[in-house]
């Protein structure tokens, strides 16, 4: 089975692929490179304007 490489696109045999998915150490270190320096990053929920302490229920008036 081969893969192609998320870093490069080079395709690579899976099977015995000691830097799967990636094809080479190189492309393993520069995607590791990517989330050190925060090119990568998982947004969290003050990013997306949900503040934990403006999402609490607040009463509400029902006229």
């Amino acid at each position: 089975m081969t893969a192609k490489c998320p870093m490069c696109g080079k395709v690579e045999q899976w099977e015995g692929n000691v830097f799967r998915p990636f094809c080479s150490k190189r492309c393993q270190l520069l995607d590791l490179e990517g989330w050190l320096t925060e090119r990568y990053r998982i947004p969290d929920e003050e990013e997306d304007g949900l503040d934990e302490t403006n999402s609490e229920a607040r009463p509400t008036s029902s006229d």
